[in-house]
């Protein structure tokens, strides 16, 4: 049934509907990102290690996650895309062109603060590979994104290759995705809880026609104290004990946010948090133009509000 993928992951894991807690809206078919059609996610995930930090051979709990905004063969159309930073103490690669022109083409990928630029030049070696008509004639600026998972994770010790890039690219599908300590989550931590890679979508029904909105997360923030579900402090009166580290930090973090639409021209807007990148598959044909008028329909507007609360 449709309804097992809003309960659990592929490999099982309990999702937040497997708990009883009910959600606002209408999710898609997957209650993720992937439900946005086209969009594709893909993980590789490096776990090897215990006991205490050796730089260079670890612990290491890290990884890198790959988004498509569209398959594989249509990669290097633009979508129409915006961002907006909150608090800019982080990196998303590929922003300054966004900005300038609304748009961005090629995968998205997300990883750990040390191995951005890894997976940025991974993802032209990989698009040269399976998609060299896309650099013929034009350079490359693909959009990688990171949070710092040095609490967890060997980060020095620099363990992410173009070929666990190329991999989470090669792997990246549709349907139903993995969450959790995968990819690029693999290390992080929010409210104290062992956090990491998220996605959830939401129907939207404007003017007689239906539209999905698909959202992703790397989390990495916040103190146990301000946790909240649906709007609630929960923090406070959780008893478990908050995950150790091997470097005690203040509740300064950091999270990646990803919001896809088929609806024409998605834009992403956010009053607390970090970065978040808003993209539409919609208008393909206006993307492609290459001068003159073409109608582009704005049909839809989403407005995203991730609120903190302090102590």
């Amino acid at each position: 049934m449709t309804d097992n993928h809003h309960q659990t992951t592929p490999s099982g894991k309990p999702r937040a509907r497997a708990f009883g807690i009910s959600f606002d809206g209408t999710p898609g078919s997957f209650n993720a990102i992937t439900d946005v059609p086209g969009v594709a996610v893909g993980y590789s995930t490096l776990i090897s290690g215990d006991g205490a930090l050796v730089v260079g051979k670890g612990p290491v709990r890290t990884g890198v996650t790959a988004i498509l905004p569209r398959p594989r063969a249509d990669l290097a159309t633009p979508v129409f895309a915006g961002i907006f930073s909150q608090n800019g103490n982080g990196e998303l690669t590929g922003s300054h062109i966004i900005e300038e022109t609304g748009a961005f083409n090629f995968p998205i990928t997300i990883t750990n603060t040390h191995s951005c630029g890894v997976s940025r030049d991974a993802t032209l070696r990989w698009m040269q590979r399976v998609l060299p008509a896309a650099l013929d004639s034009a350079w490359g600026l693909p959009v990688a994104a990171e949070t710092y998972d040095g609490f967890l994770n060997d980060i020095n010790g620099h363990h992410l290759s173009f070929e666990h890039v190329a991999a989470a690219l090669d792997s990246a599908t549709s349907g139903s995705i993995e969450e959790g300590s995968v990819g690029g989550g693999t290390g992080m931590i929010a409210f104290g809880f062992k956090a990491g890679s998220g996605t959830a979508s939401r129907i939207v029904e404007w003017h007689g026609r239906r539209y999905t909105i698909g959202a992703f997360v790397q989390a990495n923030f916040g103190k146990r104290s301000n946790f909240a579900i649906r709007g609630l402090r929960a923090g406070p009166d959780l008893v478990e004990p908050a995950i150790r580290e091997s470097t005690p930090r203040a509740e300064k973090g950091s999270i990646i946010g990803v919001v896809a639409t088929d609806a024409p021209f998605g834009f992403g807007y956010h009053s607390s948090g970090d970065i978040f990148l808003g993209f539409s598959t919609a208008n393909r044909e206006a993307a492609l133009a290459p001068s003159g008028r073409i109608a582009a329909p704005i049909l839809f507007r989403i407005r995203i509000s991730i609120r903190s609360s302090t102590p």
